[in-house]
Formats: structure tokens, sequence, C-alpha cells
């Protein structure tokens, strides 16, 4: 059975949190609202769209919001505007795990249009053998994703952890069985992460190959 390595994209794999938040101020200022306190909005990182808004704004219109996001994002797109690095240390992950016998997905509340893009601007279209998106699953905590994730790689719990940096992406891995490793460096403290059930939280990507190999030895 295959080991199966599950991503989340903003947080984990890519820095976005200031594109994110700068489609999202003027997502509300379309609809004269006041964008929410940034420590709050990093914290909806991960959900998807509609999600998001439901959690940003409950009392407003979540649809009319997702898709004044949408605008503004794909404005910033055209315009060049959009910043997604890589956090430091994640190619070298990728490298490790790749080696070490791993294979690569992503489950994400990117569309898959978003993600699609993301992925090959840092040269990375071909790695991964499995994409989850919002397009196609429940949000996160929902299993979906990783379910989907392990049916398409031939993957199993046991063998298989998911990597991401918000209590969403724990309680996906919960779910699904799977071993939930957080990842310190992203938009959720260490504390929360521990709080939503990661079996290990590594601070820096680094840190994350030991945690895999560990989830997937620890019953022999």
């Amino acid at each position: 059975m295959n080991k199966l390595a599950i991503f989340d994209c903003d947080g984990t794999l890519v820095d976005s949190g200031a594109t994110i938040r700068v489609a999202l101020e003027q997502a509300f200022s379309a609809h004269e609202l006041e964008c929410p306190p940034i420590e709050v909005t990093r914290k909806v990182i991960g959900l998807s769209l509609m999600e998001s808004m439901a959690v940003l704004a409950p009392e407003s219109d979540h649809a009319a919001l997702t898709q004044s996001y949408k605008d503004a994002f794909f404005g910033m797109r055209a315009a060049g505007k959009v910043e997604e690095p890589l956090f430091d240390g994640v190619a070298e992950l990728l490298d490790g795990l790749e080696a070490d016998g791993w294979l690569l997905g992503v489950a994400t509340g990117k569309s898959d249009r978003g993600l699609k893009h993301c992925l090959e601007s840092h040269g990375l279209g071909g790695r991964f053998v499995t994409l989850q998106t919002a397009d196609r699953n429940p949000s996160k905590p929902h299993p979906a994703m990783a379910q989907a994730a392990m049916a398409e790689a031939g993957a199993e719990p046991g063998r298989t952890i998911f990597v991401g940096d918000t209590g969403w992406d724990m309680g996906c891995a919960r779910n699904a069985g799977v071993g939930p490793i957080g990842a310190g460096w992203g938009y959720h403290d260490a504390e929360e992460l521990a709080a939503e059930g990661a079996y290990g939280v590594a601070m820096a990507p680094g840190e994350v190959v030991a945690l895999a190999n560990d989830w997937i030895g620890r019953g022999r």
C-alpha cells in the first residue's frame, strides 16, 4: 500500500496571507462593510470561501461576498499582484518525502483554477498525484478531501498523513483517520493545532518527515 502525504495549500505550502487579506478588504469594501481585523481573517484561511464569509460576516450575503472576493482575486491576478511564495523549506520537504517513497497530494479550500495557477507558478504542477479542492468537496473539517485523496492515490489511513496549519486541517485528518501533522510555520498557533488533535506539530518543514515516518511506524 502506498504512503501518501496530503498538504493544505494556503498557510502550509504557500504564504498567501497578504494577498488573501487584500482581496478580502476589496470584497468587503464593495459591499460597504468593514473587513474584520487581520487576526480574525487569518483564522478562516483554509475554509472554503462560502464558509469563510459565513464566519466573517454572519449577517451578510455570503454568496455576494464570495463572488466579490473572486472578482477581486481575479483582478489582482490579471494585474500580476497575486503573491503566493513557497514557505522556506517546503521545496526541500517535498523532495525529501518523494525520496523516502511518499506520494504527494493537496487538499485545499482553493478552487481548481486557483490551485492549478498556484502550483504551476512554482513548477509543482506535476508533483502531486491527487488534487482535492472546494470545487468538488465539502469544506474541511469534513473528511471528504482526505478520503478522495487516498482513493485516488491507493493509500490507507495508517499510511497517510495530512500536513496543515489550521484546526480545519487537523479535523479533516482526524475525521478521515489519517495522521494529523500541524504546520507550525503557518497561520494558526501550535497550541491551537495540538488542541485540535495534531499527532505532532512541526515548527519547520524539515521536521515533517520524522513525524510522518513515526505515524506510519507507530503500530509496529
